[in-house]
């Protein structure tokens, strides 16, 4: 247990003493607290308006086509937009010169000939809209067909059979009820996935890096094989962790000072994210990275070359991706049998089964089975792990092939 501890110990310095560590994760921290700045960084491109401020809107109606009511389109308001009627005549020009000096935002002039309404729709540049936003002509044409339809002076029967009150129901044919938010769900299954994949990942590198500088040498004389793979799974993990904590941490104190309250509310919702919940996601990233780890240890350990390492890891990211790609996918149709599937396989499991929960598919069985073939999984994975590392640890030539790995396990076995 000294060992194992001394290994883990040794592996958490070495690796927080590197340069490319420290640059990445300073880089990562910048990233987080930048994309919580977004709002203030359009603010500053934007002349010191909001990002999310009502845009101002001019409706000008020189000829009286709504005869002077489209006032009743600002007291019922267009979602997104401050509104200002006008039945005065201003020309283009003057228009142009007012959205020029920001008075406003955009602007519409109203028409009609020939039976046709016509709606000019004057913005400053054509970039981001290419028609006449949808809830602007829903809006005008709604006023104007109310106003028509007051001029017939129908009675309030008569103006009920025209304009009924509709009651909307969603309905749903599968007999489970998902709930939580997708965008939380497929967010937070990314986050765990780089989480698991690039700790993971480090085992490997770390691996073949003391190959190269002959301190597995030392470490093997002093302890055994099976300490060191446990040793480093375990140090590097310890590592991941602490990134995982220090970034939420960032993220949190970034929302806090630079976001206003209640900006995120629209379209992300923590609710469904309780602390039963957050256990089960620590205890999935735990089994999820132990049983990568484990792997990358294998693939470290045939390779005597840091450069070497990406083409000996290619199988291996290749199964994390199919693992992660089976459960985000999946989630788009949570009840189907191949999202139960990606909750059972070691590969998509740890990916999928804490978003099966917070939606409130998963049962307590489902959960106990889960887990149950990750543990035979990394139990599996670490016996091969370890019989192959002690024996490939010491090769200094050139990458083991797949048939100088099976005939070493096979010589270890016998």
């Amino acid at each position: 247990m000294r060992n194992l501890f001394n290994v883990a110990i040794f592996t958490i310095k070495d690796m927080i003493r590197r340069k490319s560590f420290i640059i990445s994760n300073i880089i990562i921290l910048l990233i987080i607290v930048a994309l919580f700045n977004i709002p203030n960084i359009l603010k500053l491109f934007n002349n010191g308006k909001d990002f999310d401020a009502n845009a101002k809107l001019l409706i000008v109606d020189e000829n009286n086509v709504f005869d002077g009511k489209l006032d009743v389109i600002k007291e019922i308001g267009i979602n997104g937009y401050d509104i200002e009627v006008s039945n005065d005549s201003i020309e283009y020009e003057k228009i142009k010169e007012k959205i020029d000096n920001k008075e406003y935002d955009e602007a519409i002039m109203v028409d009609s000939f020939e039976n046709t309404i016509s709606i000019q729709y004057i913005v400053e540049n054509l970039m981001y809209v290419d028609s006449v936003p949808e809830e602007i002509i829903s809006a005008i044409s709604s006023t104007y067909t109310n106003i028509q339809i007051q001029k017939l002076n129908l009675s309030k029967e008569e103006l009920l059979s025209i304009t009924p009150n509709f009651e909307l129901n969603l309905t749903q044919t599968e007999e489970k009820e998902v709930e939580g938010n997708n965008f939380v769900m497929m967010l937070l299954s990314i986050v765990l996935f780089y989480a698991i994949y690039f700790c993971a990942y480090q085992v490997s590198t770390s691996i073949t890096t003391e190959k190269t500088s002959k301190i597995i040498e030392t470490l093997v004389t002093s302890t055994s094989p099976k300490t060191i793979v446990l040793g480093k799974t375990i140090g590097i993990g310890i590592i991941g962790l602490i990134q995982i904590a220090v970034m939420i941490i960032t993220a949190f104190i970034s929302k806090t000072l630079f976001l206003e309250e209640g900006i995120l509310d629209s379209f992300i919702n923590f609710d469904n994210i309780t602390p039963s919940l957050l256990v089960i996601t620590l205890i999935y990233f735990l089994l999820g990275y132990a049983a990568y780890a484990l792997i990358y240890a294998l693939t470290g350990s045939t390779v005597s070359k840091p450069e070497e390492v990406q083409s000996a890891n290619g199988p291996v990211a290749i199964l994390a991706v199919i693992g992660f790609y089976l459960s985000y996918f999946t989630m788009m149709n949570p009840t189907s049998n191949l999202n139960e599937i990606a909750a059972l396989l070691p590969i998509s499991s740890p990916f999928c089964m804490p978003f099966r929960i917070m939606m409130g598919l998963a049962e307590t069985k489902d959960i106990v089975f889960s887990i149950g073939i990750l543990l035979v999984t990394i139990f599996i994975v670490a016996k091969v792990s370890i019989k192959i590392y002690s024996s490939a640890i010491l090769n200094y030539g050139s990458k083991l092939s797949l048939k100088d790995i099976v005939r070493i396990y096979k010589n270890k076995n016998d």
